[in-house]
């Protein structure tokens, strides 16, 4: 069924221009303002946003519907009696919109317009325009399922269909409908969106109409390789250099890779290529860009090169659609994106890297058009392309959805099976939820119905994965709390260690003093605990291999973490030297995946008897331990575990005996 027709709105002449603050600069801001292809739209998209209680926005990125249609709504009194939300897929877009639209209003950020992220909240009693990641109005509905505070809810990057984003269409919906029939204040609900295929959307939300706006899109040509690249790092490296050699300096250039390792490996090769180029070679500016990355850093993007010198920026999909970098002439797309692939038959969740869909390309390559015309190098064959899906699949189709149900279960949805989702997850994935939350403890079954146990329901209190969630929990019962929120926040951020492959014997030397033969979790803690001695200073981080951002990161997840166990009445003990006591905390949690040594050399998973390696990053690569337990499972060449400790499996049996009375081999009849 088609949507109603939509109203198309034309866009104004003429580029944004880039500013820089000086005299003037408010003036400026507002001329920028204006020259976005949005503006001219404003009084008639106003006067339906208005009049209607639900609407889908199409536009692409570069038009200025995500930094002007909150202001645009606020300017005009549409929602300001209480707080217009504007939901984002990622930390790094919500935080630097937040930054963008606080200065085009000329407001401290955090007052009129701020921000929430995971462990971060810029904003006040004042308030008006929040952005927010879409897991952080999740977490505020399961408080409020009215969302009362809020008197529009804009979702934007909604084809981007993250599990957050998923689940929140349902709950928005559902606070919509309840306020309704309770007379209570109306909610407003806008989805925003850069992809044409809205059906669905319209659809979900009672056939809402469709207001399209019209980007600036500039021609683009695409490029193909002749033949299939078996290495697309190797190609993507050829590619900037190539074009580095023959483009004009002033032409910056965008890269799509798969991940932070890959990212600042590629970075730095990049770098001491572009050292040994002839004098008269332009200079190259490298950075990097990936969510993890600390909001400084990320900025860094916007900024402009110096005279002769070319931007090159190595981004995860982050630059897809969330944010656009100025003065991109050429995109090198590799075609490839790093996603989690859940099995609910085998119970293995996988982070692999994988082949983008269409619309992804078509969203890489429009990077290129955003001011001139504009050139994509596709590292991979036409025929190659067709093969593509056409629409990413969505993640809550792919993904383990325990957090999803424990999540659900804290909003008191009553049953989940039928909860309104746009794209229903199998059956068999909800039912393989619910049995990890019941074996976790987390949920337990009254009158044919699910319910959250007291654990579970402290559980969903913590912006975590449910099994580390729940060693934070455990802690308590093993005395070592410090020990394990300091650990669940080295494992809630990117890699806090870096290891250049020419500096292997340095690395090596480094660590030996804080490698841990327990592991991989009590090394990053001896190494957490160096890095506080030292007040975190730059250079030990420099000697030691040792990622001093991620870190500085950690510091701040830990205290957050921290802060929702005094809350929910936690005492806070130390193991100090005693070791045991936080393995076992962490077999206790962590025992859905846990792995044994065969008689071959080989490890199985227990959940599930898939054959699986020690990665080779790991401080046991070179050891076989019996019995281990891991963080995450990455498909490269093999199933690699990573972030490995030593259990013994007798915690195990301590831990859920029935469970392992089935899956351990040789086990206690």
């Amino acid at each position: 069924m088609n949507p109603p027709p939509a109203k198309r709105f034309k866009p104004c002449p003429g580029p944004p221009r880039g500013l820089g603050l000086g005299p003037g600069w408010e003036r400026r801001l507002e001329q920028q303002r204006r020259s976005l292809p949005i503006h001219q739209a404003r009084p008639r998209l106003l006067s339906h946003l208005r009049l209607l209680d639900s609407a889908i926005i199409i536009g692409e990125t570069g038009s200025g519907k995500t930094t002007q249609v909150p202001q645009y709504l606020y300017e005009a009194g549409v929602g300001r009696q209480g707080i217009i939300a504007v939901t984002q897929p990622r930390r790094v877009a919500a935080i630097s919109l937040a930054a963008r639209v606080s200065e085009e209003k000329t407001t401290k950020l955090g007052s009129l317009v701020g921000y929430t992220v995971r462990f971060e909240d810029i904003t006040c009693n004042e308030t008006k325009i929040k952005f927010l990641t879409d897991g952080m109005l999740l977490r505020e509905a399961i408080g409020d399922p009215l969302l009362r505070r809020y008197s529009v809810a804009v979702l934007d990057e909604a084809h981007e269909r993250t599990v957050h984003t998923d689940v929140l269409f349902g709950v928005v919906k559902a606070a919509q409908r309840k306020r309704r029939e309770l007379n209570k204040a109306p909610l407003k609900v806008i989805i925003m969106s850069a992809t044409m295929d809205v059906d669905l959307f319209s659809e979900y939300f009672n056939r809402a109409p469709v207001l399209y706006l019209e980007g600036r899109q500039h021609p683009i040509q695409i490029f193909y390789t002749k033949s299939s690249q078996s290495d697309y790092l190797h190609a993507a490296l050829v590619s900037i250099f190539q074009i580095h050699q023959e483009a004009p300096a002033s032409h910056d250039i965008l890269v799509f890779l798969t991940g932070q390792e890959e990212i600042e490996a590629m970075s730095r090769t990049c770098r001491e290529i572009s050292k040994q180029l002839p004098s008269d070679s332009a200079a190259m500016w490298v950075i990097p860009l990936y969510a993890s990355l600390p909001h400084l850093q990320q900025l860094r993007v916007f900024q402009a090169a110096h005279k002769g010198c070319r931007k090159v920026i190595l981004s995860t999909n982050i630059a897809e659609t969330s944010i656009t970098i100025p003065g991109i002439k050429y995109v090198v797309d590799s075609g490839m994106v790093k996603a989690k692939r859940y099995n609910p038959e085998s119970g293995l969740e996988v982070l692999a890297v994988q082949r983008i869909s269409k619309a992804q390309a078509w969203q890489r390559a429009g990077r290129a058009g955003r001011e001139d015309r504009g050139l994509c190098y596709r590292l991979y064959t036409e025929e190659e392309f067709e093969k593509l899906l056409d629409m990413t699949v969505p993640e809550i189709q792919r993904c383990n959805l325990a957090s999803v149900v424990l999540q659900l279960l804290a909003l008191r949805v009553p049953n989940i099976l039928t909860f309104d989702f746009m794209s229903k997850p199998s059956p068999g994935a909800v039912r393989a939820a619910v049995e990890q939350l019941h074996l976790l403890g987390a949920v337990e079954r009254q009158d044919n119905q699910i319910h959250l146990t007291l654990l579970g329901k402290k559980m969903s209190a913590f912006p975590l994965e449910p099994r580390l969630s729940k060693t934070i929990l455990l802690s308590q019962d093993f005395h070592c709390t410090e020990e394990i929120l300091t650990i669940v926040s080295l494992l809630s951020v990117d890699s806090v260690l870096y290891s250049p492959p020419a500096k292997r014997e340095e690395v090596q030397a480094a660590r030996t003093k804080y490698t841990s033969s327990e592991g991989d979790h009590i090394t990053l803690l001896n190494i957490y605990r160096a890095f506080k001695n030292v007040s975190g200073h730059k250079e030990w981080c420099r000697e030691n291999f040792v990622n001093s951002r991620n870190m500085n990161m950690v510091s701040e997840v830990r205290h957050q973490l921290r802060n929702i166990c005094g809350k929910l009445g936690m005492r806070f003990e130390s193991s100090r030297s005693d070791t045991g006591n936080i393995r076992r905390c962490l077999a206790h949690s962590m025992f859905l995946t846990t792995a044994e040594l065969q008689l071959d050399g080989t490890y199985v998973t227990l959940d599930s008897r898939q054959l699986v390696a020690i990665h080779p990053s790991s401080v046991l690569f070179h050891c076989k331990p019996a019995c281990v337990l891991y963080n995450e499972l990455v498909h490269t060449s093999r199933r690699y575990m990573r972030d490995l400790c030593l259990v013994d499996p007798e915690w195990l049996y301590e831990a859920a005996p029935e469970y392992f009375r089935r899956k351990l081999k040789g086990g206690k009849g």
